[in-house]
This record gives C-alpha cells, sequence and structure tokens, in this order.
C-alpha cells in the first residue's frame, strides 16, 4: 500500500462550460484539499487486505480488554465491578469466559500481525503490495488505544510501581523499605505477595514518575494505572522513531524493523498492556544509540544515562558506544588528514577501535579521555535524579531481587531442575550453585563481548544485542518482556526470511506462556504445548499463506465448449 505521502490522487482538471448569456467557457482547476486526500488515502488502506488485518488486531485488543475484567491482573477488591453488577466476571464460568474473551484476543492479534508481517517482508499472496511506516505507526496507536483503559494484564508489576511511588511521596525511602511500609489500603492490598517486602530496583527517575502520579491519584489503583500507561507512552513514540531510524545505520528495512520490534503483540500486550517500565527504557536506549550513530555522542549517552535512571539494564549499552565514538574520532581525524594532504595513505578498511594507527597512534589514551566523558555524563544524570528523588543508590543492591522470580525461562533454572531430576538434592542450595554459575558465565560472556565487538559500528550494536540476550538468559530471572531489550535492536538488522519466521515463533510462544493474571503456564504442560504449537503455526505463516492448508483447494476451471 503506498504511502500519504506518495499516493495523494494528482490534481484534476475539471472543464465547466457557462450558458452564452455568462462568460465563455472556462476551465477550472480544483485541487483537492489536504484532509481530503488524507481521507482517500486511509480509506483505500481500510478497504485493503492490511487494513482489515489491522481491523482485527483492534478488535483483538479489545476483546483483551474486556476479557481482562475478569480474568486480568484484577484488584482484590474491585468495587467498580461490583457497582456494575460485573462481579461474576471475577468467578466460577465468568472468569472462564473472561479467559477464552482474553485468550481469542490474543490470537487475533497475533494473526493480524503475521498477516501484516507477511505484507511487510514481501511473501504474501499479493505481489506489490506494502505497508508504509506511517500506516503502521498508525496501526500501533489503534492497536494500544484499548489496552490503556484496561486492568494490568499478564503482570502484577504495575501495583509495586504505584506502592513503590507511594513510599517516596510519603518520605519513605523505597531502597530501605517495600511496600510493606505503607499504611493498610488498596495499594498494599493489591501488590504481590512476592514483592511486599522487597525495596525498589529501580532508577530515581521511575521512583519520580512514580511520586508524581500517586501524588495525583492518591491511592486509586485505577487513576494510577491509566496514568502510568500515558506518562510511559513517550517511550513507545522514542521506539517507533528510532528503531526504523537505526536501520539507516545498521542496513534493515525500517518498515519490517518497525513490524518487528513495535507492532510485536509481545510488546504491545506485554509493556502497555502490563504496564512495564521497559517501554521507557527501551525508547530511551534506543534513541541514544541512534544519536550516537549520527555522531551526536554526549547527547546519545544522556539519553541513554536517562535510560539507567529508568532501569538500570540499558546502562550495558554505554561501554559498547565508547568504541562507537572512539571510530568516530578514527574517522574524523582520517578525513582532517585528507583534507590536509590529498596524496596521504587511505584509512584502514578493517578499523579496530583498540588498535594503535596513523590516525590514532594512542588508542588507550583515546578511550581513557572518550570513556571519562561519558562517565561523567552519565554520572552528572543520575546524580541528577537521585538529588531530585532524595536516594541514594540503594536500588543498585536491590537488584538482587530479582532471584526471587523461578521460571524455565532463565537457563540456570533450567539447569537446576535437570539437577534435580537424576539426584536427590534440594532446589534452594542447586539453585544457589547454578546461578553462581549462569553469574560468572554473564561475566565472561559480557566482557568477551566488549571486548570482540569494536570494528564497526554495526559490530559495537550487534555487540548491545549479544550482551542483551546473555543477561536474559543467564540471569536468576527472565521474563517474556525482558526479549523486548535486544528485538529493539535487532529489528534494525537485515534478517532473512527464517530469522524472522525464527523470531515470530518465539514472540507467539513467550507471548502465551504466562496467564493474563500474571501466573506462570510453565509448568502445565498442555499450556505449554498448545503455546508451542501456536508458535510453530505463526513461525510458517509468515512464509505461507495457510500453513496447514485448511483452505479448500479451488476447483480447476471447467472448460467450454465452441
Amino acid at each position: 500500500m503506498a504511502s500519504p505521502e506518495t499516493s495523494a490522487p494528482a490534481t484534476t482538471t475539471t472543464t465547466v462550460t457557462t450558458s452564452p448569456t455568462t462568460a465563455p467557457a472556462a476551465t477550472v482547476r480544483a485541487t483537492p484539499a489536504p484532509a481530503r486526500r488524507w481521507i482517500h488515502t486511509y480509506a483505500d488502506f481500510a478497504r485493503s487486505p492490511e487494513g482489515h488485518a489491522a481491523l482485527l488486531g483492534f478488535f483483538g485488543a479489545l476483546m483483551i480488554t474486556f476479557g481482562g475484567f475478569g480474568a486480568g491482573a484484577v484488584r482484590k477488591q474491585d468495587p467498580l465491578l461490583e457497582a456494575m453488577h460485573l462481579s461474576w466476571l471475577r468467578f466460577g464460568h465468568g472468569y472462564a469466559l473472561s479467559t477464552i474473551v482474553i485468550w481469542i484476543g490474543v490470537l487475533l492479534m497475533i494473526t493480524a500481525w503475521v498477516r501484516l508481517g507477511r505484507t511487510t517482508i514481501g511473501t504474501g499472496d499479493r505481489p506489490g503490495a506494502e505497508v508504509t511506516l506511517n500506516e503502521l505507526r498508525a496501526i500501533v496507536g489503534i492497536w494500544i488505544f484499548p489496552l490503556l483503559f484496561a486492568v494490568p494484564m499478564f503482570s502484577r508489576d504495575a501495583y509495586s510501581y504505584l506502592a513503590q511511588g507511594a513510599l517516596l511521596r510519603d518520605g519513605i525511602d523505597p531502597y530501605k523499605y517495600g511496600p510493606v511500609a505503607l499504611e493498610p489500603g488498596v495499594l498494599l492490598d493489591n501488590v504481590s505477595p512476592v514483592w511486599t517486602t522487597t525495596t525498589a530496583p529501580y532508577g530515581p527517575l521511575f521512583l519520580l514518575i512514580g511520586r508524581a502520579i500517586t501524588t495525583v491519584t492518591g491511592d486509586s489503583v485505577v487513576a494510577g494505572t491509566i496514568a502510568l500507561r500515558l506518562v510511559m507512552l513517550p517511550g513507545l513514540a522514542l521506539m517507533m522513531w528510532a528503531v526504523p531510524y537505526l536501520t539507516k545505520h545498521l542496513g534493515g528495512k525500517p518498515t519490517v524493523a518497525l513490524w518487528l520490534a513495535v507492532l510485536n503483540p509481545l510488546v504491545l500486550i506485554h509493556l502497555i498492556g502490563g504496564v512495564h517500565n521497559e517501554v521507557l527504557m527501551v525508547g530511551l536506549m534506543c534513541a541514544g544509540v541512534a544519536l550516537v550513530l549520527e555522531r551526536h555522542h554526549v547527547a546519545g549517552i544522556v539519553v541513554v544515562a536517562i535510560g539507567v535512571a529508568i532501569k538500570a539494564t540499558a546502562g550495558i549499552a554505554l561501554p559498547f558506544l565508547v568504541w562507537i565514538w572512539m571510530l568516530h574520532e578514527q574517522e574524523r581525524r582520517a578525513a582532517q588528514r585528507a583534507a590536509e594532504d590529498p596524496s596521504a595513505a587511505l584509512p584502514d578498511d578493517h578499523p579496530d577501535a583498540a588498535r594503535p594507527s596513523e590516525d590514532m597512534p594512542h588508542p588507550a589514551w583515546t578511550f581513557a579521555k572518550i570513556a571519562g566523558l561519558g562517565l561523567c555524563v552519565f554520572a552528572v544524570v543520575l546524580a541528577a535524579a537521585s538529588a531530585a528523588a532524595g536516594v541514594g543508590l540503594g536500588w543498585l543492591t536491590a537488584l538482587s531481587g530479582s532471584q526471587r522470580i523461578i521460571n524455565w525461562l532463565s537457563l540456570p533454572t533450567i539447569l537446576a531442575h535437570m539437577v534435580l531430576w537424576v539426584t536427590p538434592f534440594q532446589m534452594d542450595p542447586v539453585l544457589k550453585i547454578t546461578r553462581a554459575l549462569g553469574a560468572l558465565a554473564l561475566v565472561v560472556v559480557l566482557v568477551w563481548t566488549w571486548w570482540r565487538f569494536r570494528h564497526s559500528e554495526r559490530e559495537a550494536v550487534l555487540g548491545i544485542v549479544i550482551a542483551f540476550v546473555g543477561i536474559v538468559i543467564l540471569s536468576p530471572a527472565a521474563l517474556p518482556w525482558y526479549y523486548s531489550w535486544p528485538l529493539a535492536l535487532a529489528a534494525g538488522f537485515a534478517l532473512s526470511t527464517t530469522t524472522l519466521m525464527v523470531l515470530v515463533g518465539l514472540c507467539t510462544w513467550l507471548m502465551l506462556v504466562f496467564q493474563p493474571d500474571g501466573s506462570i503456564g510453565l509448568y502445565d504442560f498442555l499450556h505449554v504445548a498448545l503455546a508451542t504449537f501456536a508458535a510453530v503455526v505463526a513461525a510458517m505463516s509468515l512464509r505461507k499463506v495457510d500453513p496447514l492448508r485448511l483452505r479448500a483447494p479451488a476447483e480447476p476451471a471447467t472448460p467450454t465448449r465452441s
């Protein structure tokens, strides 16, 4: 489908012939107004198969929103549903019906996403069809609109965010005390029991956001949840800008990147529906990387540092950005040398940010200056955020709180379960050992990746992706939405159809293995089997319109006699 910028109807010429008693015949040029062109363009899109897929995803989001009132991560006491006489949705047959409605909505969104993906990557049954960036961005807005008013979906973290913000509002340091320090009430009641005594693992800027929201909304979890989503929308906007923009440097296709990393149901349902601060962290991290690639080095580091002040994971990108800055400095010096002496030797075709060269004879000294400047900028941003929040660096020690999560998405947890299958040991001591081994392996992976991927911009960004994947797999705990970290940057590369199929299958599986109320479905064999089947079908559907051959074959035309 052509973009709105290129598919506007041409200027029309209308010939108007007046009566003999008036003026002679004249030619009047009438140009449709921009609003009319816009309406015609999007009306054409709405009538296309891509428009139908967009509408299908919207209905899926509506079903998730309405089903969530009964089977989502609802409040323990919900006077709003009681006032509307809808409390029956939370129990018995009502709960089962709500759950079915949610899962149908999720499957509709995944189906619509895959259909749009076929058109985006060119594997559909309509050669020449396409979806533009503006159309994909509009679809993102259409799909998330119903989710803005849903209860928290597939996670109860939103209640912890509000409780931690309320702690800061009430003058209690969230880095020293968990939500249990709050006065008994609706905020504390809805925090997941595992997190009531856990201190905040988030950055000071996010605590400031929570304090501002709870100051305005008080203890209303409904208004607080909606406000959290609205505050996180700028992060989604940054993703919609930065992810396609990264393809300029990484070699991918902007529409494919946006479709994979932003329109993805795993991202929209978990990050927006589930109200996770990864939206802000990932958006800021991607924008910072894009700025550094455009040689706005200090500005990029400031933006990434702001992302760290939301959630510490964004800081993984900073050491790799130092390599990019050094490569740019090497290129700048080479260009300056060539301008001064055109007969000088050409710069190295295989640059190495850590190797001495004619343009950078002392890379260690250059590294020290660039890394020192970046560290100072980073420290100033964090110090300013901490001073504004009136807290220290206690959030760094609180990061270990994630060890309370035990599921099969973490490799150390998988290894611990495998040991228990063949030995009489208990879970806790074995898990401590496997997690220690995982932490050691993670350090090795991070150091090796940082040193190995230093020869080009693309290598450095690929190093960030690998580092994020290592963190997700080897950390003590992993959750489905954590995969949005590497996915946002990986989408900028030129990916084969086979790779995209694997990613579609993985994202679909991760979307389906958690329950709508936030509980884990990984220990239910039937649940995992159905999720795996759906993931395989989704992956195959990216290449074939009907991978299961459910459609009746078209009957051959009967020849007619002359």
